[in-house]
């Protein structure tokens, strides 16, 4: 039986031994053993290689604006456990970790002497959401996070109000697929017939199998830059301001406080799913609450501002649109800054054309590595890297404060990678 908040988590942590299984199987048996909760679930479906975890807080945001309750369901998680299951933003109590387990925890095991063989750890996480949200505590809408790719996804259980997918490029390649058409499909597996779908995918290859499925499942799309637009967007000291034009409404001067034109991507497509909460399903949603929701949503670990004397940003960049989104952002907010950049990175991603987009960007490079069973060595990274100011370093927590010490007001520091460097690096910091 488990009594502790800690022994409830080191079980779910445990069963990262069964790796990734894909495939939903086991995620239906558990559901039906629980009375079906994902059916008692109003809820949007967020998938996407990159800009999930910024649209679910742009969508979170706007609807707590709005007066409403909203569970969201997001991972990996960068400062606490819990907070993958929250309420409003807050993430849940330790104890109600510790029911959800002893919930889950029995059908693990029996599910375990089954042919079908033990759920994985997100497979128990996503379940533990599911009643959470299904039996415990109903939300007025509870925004889904997929986990990897879509159609095999544990989340896809679920029946949404409306699904979004917001970009597709190259990420989880060994699991995905090769090209962006393979990816596109597998992303694509979240479309359900008749619910609508939002989108910002712009590559013509993924564009073709995106918009062929929806074809097929008859869900009406609305694409960002055709179906809905952005103008007159400026960067600005606090983020960026932007214009708005959906099917329904226009959005004058609105603002956001996470910078990049990737956020105004995901703030936009965050706008236009609730424009179709309120027009099909009724939930009371005015333009001031579009705009106090948008400009009060944050973030962590994307371009988070983490020190200001010396400045340091974090930003979990951890592919190459990734790295390209955040490049982009650097040179607009930060041209005059001389830029020294640290960078940790899961062994299994493609790492060269990310460290390649890097050395472009940095005055100086250092590579280092973290306590995490798929992390790259940080000379194994140097090696990539063709940079004349390049480095490694094991021991990154000293590095950083090395380096804090000695930068002047004209430099930046941007600390970049895998989002589990980025939990480790904000724990530092705080």
């Amino acid at each position: 039986m488990i009594r502790t908040y800690e022994e409830a988590v080191a079980w779910i942590h445990g069963r990262l031994r069964l790796g990734m299984k894909p495939g939903l199987k086991r995620m239906e048996w558990m559901m039906e053993k629980l009375g079906h909760p994902e059916r008692r679930v109003r809820a949007v479906h967020i998938g996407g290689t990159n800009g999930k975890g910024s649209t679910v807080a742009y969508l979170r945001s706007i609807l707590q604006a709005a007066g409403y309750s909203v569970g969201t369901f997001t991972s990996p998680y960068v400062e606490q456990f819990n907070e993958r299951i929250s309420v409003n933003g807050e993430p849940i109590g330790d104890e109600e970790i510790v029911e959800l387990v002893r919930v889950v925890q029995p059908l693990a095991d029996e599910l375990e002497r089954t042919e079908l063989g033990g759920p994985t750890e997100f497979e128990v996480i996503t379940a533990m959401m599911l009643y959470y949200f299904g039996k415990q505590h109903i939300q007025d809408i509870v925004l889904i996070e997929v986990g990897l790719g879509g159609r095999l996804d544990s989340t896809n259980v679920i029946y949404p109000l409306v699904s979004v997918i917001t970009n597709v490029s190259y990420d989880h390649m060994n699991i995905l697929g090769d090209t962006l058409g393979q990816i596109a499909a597998e992303k694509a597996g979240i479309i359900k017939s008749g619910v609508p779908l939002v989108t910002a995918v712009n590559e013509p290859e993924a564009w073709e199998v995106i918009v062929k499925t929806a074809a097929e499942r008859k869900a009406k799309t609305y694409r960002l830059g055709v179906d809905f637009t952005v103008s007159d967007q400026q960067t600005t000291a606090e983020g960026e301001q932007f214009s708005l034009v959906t099917p329904f409404s226009e959005y004058r001067d609105v603002r956001i406080h996470m910078p990049g034109a990737h956020q105004v991507e995901n703030a936009a497509v965050a706008v236009m799913a609730a424009e179709l909460l309120r027009l099909g399903y009724s939930f009371l949603i005015d333009p001031e609450h579009i705009a106090a929701g948008l400009a009060s949503a944050a973030w962590p670990g994307r371009f988070e501002k983490v020190s200001d004397k010396p400045l340091v940003i974090v930003d979990g960049a951890h592919n190459e649109a990734g790295i390209r989104a955040l490049v982009d952002t650097v040179r607009a907010h930060y041209p005059d800054k001389r830029i020294h950049v640290l960078f940790a990175a899961l062994a299994d991603k493609p790492l060269a054309p990310m460290i390649r987009l890097l050395d472009e960007l940095a005055d100086t490079i250092t590579f280092t590595t973290f306590d995490f069973p798929r992390a790259a060595q940080a000379e194994a990274l140097a090696a990539l890297s063709s940079h004349p100011q390049k480095d490694a370093a094991n021991d990154w927590t000293g590095w950083i404060r090395a380096q804090q010490e000695q930068m002047g007001d004209d430099e930046l520091l941007v600390v970049t990678g895998s989002l589990y460097f980025i939990s480790d690096v904000k724990k530092q910091f705080r």
